[in-house]
């Protein structure tokens, strides 16, 4: 993702990679020319070396407008820098997001490190993270594919992102029914049966007489959205010989209606666990 910030900006930055602004470690003149030129710079310090935070600043001003300068206010709140320190990273990505929230950007935390992402971007959000923590052995496989699809959007890789959509509702569909029946069948690719068998677990049935007519409908309106994923699919992604290329639209229509049902299987799991309405294996 190409970004292009302001000046005022641009210092923020500067003193937060520089460890001015006393919320991240102290950079000296060389360590600022190491992380300078892990981006691409030749960059040496010697005689006539400017101030810190000149140089700093004057090497932003050179990536802005750039995808180099995303990877830079990414490794800036790199975790890993602050290990060890007195710092709270916390505290260094809240200054910048100050300054960043007028360029419409935002450094939110993803897995294990800090993504700078397009924060007007019309993006579903997954709330629950029940699935993406470190307790659940898939964990890795399925925030992967939510931060793939945003990245892919952001890259104009549309195909890409719908593989991935996919992907992660597969993974969480997988992962629900590890933990629901003892010994799951394989599976064979056919997403439609294992959400079938996945939804009868988890009690979403619109046929059930005991709900009301506009929650009936809902409910099939969320099994019609499941079995339009595989048409589109092998219709319009990078996995199969495509009939249709698909545009931006296209692709946050398919990502945010596969979060849509993932936030909502996520919550119905959640839920029924709670009220002992489901049992795990």
């Amino acid at each position: 993702m190409k970004t292009d910030v302001n000046e005022k900006t641009i210092e923020a930055l500067g003193e937060v990679i520089t460890g001015d602004a006393q919320l991240s470690p102290y950079r000296s003149g060389p360590e600022l020319v190491n992380f300078f030129n892990q981006f691409g710079l030749d960059d040496s310090y010697g005689g006539g070396f400017p101030s810190r935070w000149k140089y700093a600043e004057e090497k932003v001003r050179h990536f802005n407008g750039s995808s180099k300068l995303t990877l830079i206010i990414e490794e800036a709140v790199d975790p890993r820098n602050f290990l060890g320190t007195k710092y709270d990273i916390e505290n260094a990505v809240e200054y910048l997001n100050e300054y960043l929230f007028y360029e419409d950007l935002e450094l939110k935390r993803r897995i294990k490190k800090y993504k700078l992402v397009n924060s007007a971007e019309p993006l579903v959000e997954i709330e629950n993270n029940i699935f993406t923590t470190n307790e659940n052995p898939n964990h890795e496989f399925i925030s992967e594919q939510i931060e793939k699809c945003r990245e892919k959007i952001q890259n104009q890789d549309f195909d890409g992102a719908i593989t991935n959509a996919r992907s992660l509702l597969e993974a969480v569909l997988v992962e629900i029914e590890k933990k629901l029946v003892t010994d799951p069948p394989k599976y064979d690719g056919q997403m439609m049966k294992l959400f079938n068998r996945v939804r009868k677990k988890l009690n979403l049935d619109p046929s059930r007489k005991n709900l009301s007519k506009n929650l009936k409908k809902i409910l099939s309106g969320l099994i019609n959205v499941v079995s339009g994923l595989a048409p589109i699919r092998n219709k319009m992604s990078d996995s199969h010989a495509r009939e249709l290329k698909p545009s931006k639209h296209h692709a946050i229509l398919v990502v945010n209606s596969v979060k849509t049902v993932t936030n909502f299987l996520f919550d119905t799991f959640k839920y029924q666990l709670e009220k002992g309405l489901i049992n795990l294996n």
